[in-house]
């Protein structure tokens, strides 16, 4: 059984690898693991899917075996849990999804005592014990489990907390989207309590219409909305609650990328914490430009909201992000939090009042394409011949990017290009493509 952490925990087909006895022995190691970090006690959540249950009771046992006492929260987004083990304290969390992925896949998160990802150290300490026969603790060393039903309401007021108060929403109408997901109940109940009018749809989960043509992955859904609503704003979240995409009253997707510049753009104080924003390598270069423009400094991290939550904390800084939506906000939360985000943009943009237009008409996206590759194997990423090409395309670019990886949450090889004009970038990326199907 072959159980590795990717960009974002561990993930795969139910039916194949991430199967009621993949989760028990998960269960297990990484109670042994918490326990030599001092902590007793794991928050299990959940989105929506109908392995959910099946893989929570598989998960609770391997805890329990392990020691460990569980709290079970239910369905809740990632960054409750990751919230919750934090403001709580000496617990860990752990949430059972595969974010953005359709029904068939499912996957484990985890979380430390300060509501933050896992360290490669610990994961690998995991990994090792995941390799061995595990043993139970002796009978009376055994965990317990109990439902913990004040988790979601929680929740609530703390993402209420994140808005000032001065801060009204009640002239706002927001077409909010759920993706039939974990926040299919709790966000909605945040934007209403803080007075604005809410259209919510992807709000009737039934285990297999999680992301489906709904969500952060396809915004159009909101887009339509908004414009037939005439709503203020739209609001795309994924499965686990995540990430956000964002629409504007005319219809504008605004995306992860566009999201950091407002967030940017509106802040005072540029100095110290707030002195730099971190972005990834799928950042788009206009945002890097124009947030170097207003005064910060920009990094760039390895994909995944671990490595920019990595690289803030190396660095100090309270800001940043991922062009598909994980927005970071660390003077609020620990880790990405779609519902945070989209109340700290709409606030913001309340603040400053401006549309988004006018604060994104003070920089330029440079023309990017994505496409993605499904394949068997993601070591053809080093083929020689693909190397090559890249390598080609790079040299023929004098302005722009060329990025190409295996994907960390799925079994795909992304590819995107820059360029400074969008039809030399379609050209590069599907040569990309097609020589990488070719190689299949």
């Amino acid at each position: 059984m072959n159980l590795k952490f990717g960009t974002d925990g561990i993930r795969g087909p139910v039916e194949t690898h991430i199967t009621p006895e993949a989760c028990l022995r998960i269960g297990h190691a990484t109670g042994i693991v918490m326990k030599e970090q001092g902590w007793n006690t794991v928050m299990i959540g959940k989105d929506t899917r109908v392995s959910g249950y099946m893989l929570e009771s598989a998960l609770q046992a391997g805890f329990i075996a392990a020691g460990v006492d569980v709290d079970l929260c239910g369905p809740l987004p990632t960054p409750g849990v990751a919230y919750l083990t934090k403001s709580l304290r000496q617990k860990f969390g752990v949430v059972i999804s595969a974010s953005h992925n359709d029904f068939l896949d499912n996957g484990i998160k985890i979380f430390n005592s300060d509501g933050e990802k896992l360290s490669k150290e610990l994961e690998r300490k995991i990994e090792k014990l995941l390799e061995g026969d595990l043993k139970p603790v002796k009978t009376e060393q055994l965990g317990k489990a109990k439902r913990f039903d004040e988790s979601g309401a929680r929740y609530v007021e703390f993402c209420k907390s994140t808005v000032p108060s001065n801060i009204s929403f009640s002239s706002l109408r927001i077409v909010l989207d759920c993706a039939n997901g974990a926040c299919y109940k709790v966000s909605p109940e945040v934007f209403e309590e803080l007075g604005a009018e809410v259209i919510a749809i992807g709000v009737n989960p039934d285990g297999y219409n999680i992301n489906a043509k709904c969500g952060s992955t396809y915004p159009e859904l909101v887009q339509k909305e908004v414009i037939k609503q005439r709503a203020d704003f739209g609001i795309s979240l994924d499965g686990d609650g995540d990430r956000v995409i964002i629409v504007d009253k005319e219809g504008s997707i605004l995306d992860g990328d566009d999201l950091l510049y407002i967030l940017a753009f509106s802040n005072p104080n540029r100095v110290g914490p707030w002195s730099g924003v971190v972005g990834t390598h799928m950042s788009n270069l206009g945002l890097e430009d124009g947030i170097k423009k207003l005064g910060y400094e920009f990094k760039r991290a390895d994909v995944g909201d671990k490595y920019v939550s990595k690289m803030l904390t190396k660095k100090g800084w309270l800001l940043g992000g991922e062009t598909s939506g994980h927005i970071i906000c660390k003077d609020l939360i620990s880790t990405g939090d779609g519902t945070v985000a989209a109340l700290k943009v709409i606030s913001s943009l309340l603040i400053l009042e401006k549309s988004p237009s006018e604060v994104l008409a003070n920089y330029k996206k440079m023309p990017q394409i994505n496409m993605a590759v499904s394949v068997t194997n993601k070591d053809i990423v080093n083929d020689k011949d693909i190397i090559n090409l890249i390598k080609e395309i790079e040299s023929d670019i004098t302005v722009g990017r060329v990025l190409v990886r295996p994907s960390g949450t799925e079994s795909k090889i992304r590819v995107m290009v820059e360029a400074p004009e969008e039809k030399v970038a379609k050209k590069f990326t599907n040569d990309i493509v097609n020589l990488i199907k070719s190689k299949i």
